[in-house]
């Protein structure tokens, strides 16, 4: 049967690596870490990627791992509460912040229990096999190398197999990185987990409870270009927060990390695969943070790669290269549009943050016609988030 390697055990690789290992396809998943620990891995599963790990029958693996439901999304405008969203809004099933670690590592797990799965952890993928313009393996850092019918780059966005195999990303035009900082919650956000975007005095940040109990988290949003050495940030966060929270920022100001910051890479490959090749999740199409595409996106991207692959993969006659380049075409020309249109959605959301940050007279106008404007702003915002929560396209899992 061929056999598949798959670089890289993030959501992409591991779901991907399990979805076909369930279907008896022999593939190893190889990942550069010896563990599933990251300063940072993003926690937001919309509806869109819930209802991808309901197909996939992950439902019951998520329940033992520790996650969060968002309550609801709050804006607040110069400490004017502008809109309050409740969850799930609209949907089956409400935001849900799932802890990446934990769910990489039960993953491995379940996929190590079938027979034709092989776990490379701690294993660096060097380079690619090349044989007459086709990829037909991997180079591992010790030397090693693995021979397959198909290599699958899941490395995220500094992905190597995208650079060894020599497919461009187009980038588009930087505009922020982040600063993310993790602290003690307050003890109201467990009962009630809001998502709450403040706009104030120029500056643009997010805080919410994490998936982990009783850690809070903060987004700060900066030019690539600020400096941010030497700031008292639980003074700076305690004048910008809503003021029901100024009191708790005062008092854990030794237990807010350090700041982590995260370069903001969006951007898209033009082809996504060679013979041989197929790239997937961020190594193909790096997302904004804007409302926590990336698991998501990538998560549909395993189901449509699954739909096309399994029963080539499967069949009793084999498959002829020609016939598997042809099924990464169609993955992609699948895939594409909904990829597209989600960044050009995260740009418009972004684009109208940036103009509410800049000018202070639509921030106190806003926040004065509260009353009038706020459920109109609430309605149209709601209406907007549904394609980046539900999903663009259509995703089924067919095998």
């Amino acid at each position: 049967m061929p056999k598949v390697v798959i670089v890289g055990a993030g959501p992409t690789g591991a779901t991907l690596a399990l979805l076909l290992a369930q279907r008896g396809i022999p593939v190893t998943l190889i990942e550069a870490a010896r563990d599933f620990q990251r300063q940072f891995r993003g926690e937001g599963l919309m509806p869109s990627g819930l209802d991808a790990l309901h197909q996939m029958g992950l439902d019951s693996l998520l329940e033992t791992i520790p996650h969060r439901p968002l309550s609801a999304w709050e804006f607040w405008l110069s400490d004017r509460l502008l809109f309050r969203a409740d969850e799930p809004m609209g949907a089956a099933r409400p935001c849900t912040l799932v802890s990446q670690p934990p769910l990489l590592a039960a993953l491995v797990q379940t996929a190590q229990a079938k027979p034709g799965f092989e776990w490379l952890g701690g294993t660096a993928a060097k380079d690619l096999l090349w044989r007459d313009d086709r990829v037909v393996g991997v180079m591992l850092a010790d030397g090693r190398t693995l021979e397959a019918d198909l290599v699958i780059g899941a490395d995220g966005r500094a992905s190597a197999i995208r650079q060894r195999g020599a497919l461009t990303l187009e980038t588009q035009p930087k505009s922020i990185d982040v600063l993310w900082f993790k602290l003690p919650a307050p003890s109201g956000y467990e009962t009630d987990n809001r998502f709450c975007t403040v706009v104030k005095g120029g500056r643009v940040f997010s805080l919410f409870h994490g998936a982990e109990a009783g850690q809070m988290h903060l987004a700060w949003a900066i030019a690539p270009e600020e400096p941010t050495e030497h700031k008292n940030w639980a003074t700076t966060f305690a004048a910008l927060v809503p003021p029901e929270l100024a009191d708790h920022f005062r008092s854990v100001g030794e237990a807010i990390s350090a700041p982590m910051r995260l370069s903001v890479l969006v951007g898209r490959c033009d082809r996504w695969h060679r013979p041989g090749l197929l790239l997937l999740g961020d190594a193909a199409h790096p997302m904004s943070p804007v409302r926590a595409q990336g698991i998501n996106l990538a998560l549909r991207d395993v189901i449509v790669a699954a739909n096309h692959l399994v029963p080539l993969l499967t069949s009793a006659s084999g498959v002829a290269p020609a016939a598997l380049d042809q099924a990464l075409s169609r993955i992609q020309a699948e895939r594409e549009p909904e990829i597209i249109q989600a960044q050009r959605l995260q740009a418009h959301e972004a684009g109208r943050g940036e103009l509410l940050r800049r000018f202070a007279p639509l921030r106190q106008g806003l926040g004065l016609a509260k009353p009038i404007l706020g459920p109109v702003v609430e309605r149209v915002w709601t209406q907007q988030q549904q394609r980046l929560r539900q999903g663009i396209t259509a995703v089924q899992l067919q095998v």
